[in-house]
């Protein structure tokens, strides 16, 4: 199978080599890799200029720097990607983050998973963060004898994270391709699984996520959590269990009074069709009432 991968960057001149050397490194070499700038303003145009200037499976987009919008932004940053390649000559659709360091045989473990299943419509391992200092002589060990990366418990291990994204392409354009909202990384699952598409996490797979998820945001996630639950269209009764469950997680009684008073206060119109927004709804209560 053919990947074609898509990495949105914005300011990543920390990061970036060392997520584009773990690429080029994959035992896995069928691959074409778009870096999309999206305007950065650091050195992260002349650090990728340099690089994919001796690596033909490598191409750099340039982008005028867009508005910042959480969720949003970033898929946007992906679509232009996307349009200056196509999806004709790929199997594999992946969206990953250019603060990811991939471990050598990724790429191959995910392609196993896509030939071996032919159900499967998303594929990825798991993310890990440090929980000590980075110590970039180790970057591309995976041993972790000195077990600083843990896992990043902001999810279940069965989702297939956001900084990891892949789709087989046919599951990808039944889902109508990812939407710029808040929310898109949970929304794609779900519209997967609408079309009949199983998710997958190979758990003994694991990639360094330089950055925890959201770092920016920790005193907004209260407030994302209601605009994610009105774009996925979410009834009074679904988006009142599903604040008190995550304040009653984070130990926060203001939280759910924050998330509540966000989800009233959206008006924006949906991205989502009636029958996903349906789907969505009934599946969040299935999964409600099998965890019971």
């Amino acid at each position: 199978m053919k990947f074609l991968i898509i990495i949105p960057t914005h300011n990543e001149e920390k990061n970036i080599l060392f997520c584009l050397e773990s690429l080029k490194n994959q035992t896995f070499k069928d691959y074409k890799i778009v870096v999309v700038n999206d305007g950065s303003s650091d050195n992260t145009q002349k650090i990728l200029e340099e690089f994919l200037a001796n690596h033909r499976d490598f191409e750099l987009k340039n982008l005028e720097k867009s508005e910042h919008q959480p969720g949003a932004k970033v898929v946007r940053t992906f679509n232009k990607g996307l349009q200056a390649v196509g999806l004709n000559d790929f199997d594999i659709i992946c969206k990953f983050d250019a603060d990811i360091i991939f471990p050598p045989d990724y790429l191959k473990k995910v392609n196993e998973v896509y030939e071996n299943n032919p159900k499967a419509g998303m594929v990825s391992g798991i993310v890990k963060i440090k929980k000590s200092l980075f110590e970039k002589k180790l970057a591309f060990d995976f041993r972790d004898e000195k077990k600083h990366w843990i896992f990043e418990n902001i999810s279940s291990k069965n989702h297939v994270r956001g900084p990891i994204k892949s789709y087989r392409k046919e599951c990808f354009q039944h889902m109508n391709g990812l939407r710029p909202v808040l929310g898109w990384d949970n929304i794609d699952v779900m519209l997967a699984k609408k079309h009949g598409w199983e998710v997958v996490t190979i758990k003994d797979l694991w990639v360094k996520h330089l950055r925890p998820t959201a770092y920016k945001y920790k005193n907004q996630i209260a407030v994302k959590l209601g605009e994610y639950f009105y774009n996925i269209g979410l009834s009074l009764p679904l988006a009142v269990i599903s604040s008190a469950k995550s304040s009653f997680k984070n130990r926060s009684f203001s939280e759910f009074f924050l998330t509540m008073k966000s989800f009233l206060t959206q008006k924006g119109e949906r991205s989502l069709k009636k029958e996903e927004l349906q789907f969505i709804r009934n599946l969040r209560w299935r999964e409600m009432l099998k965890k019971k």
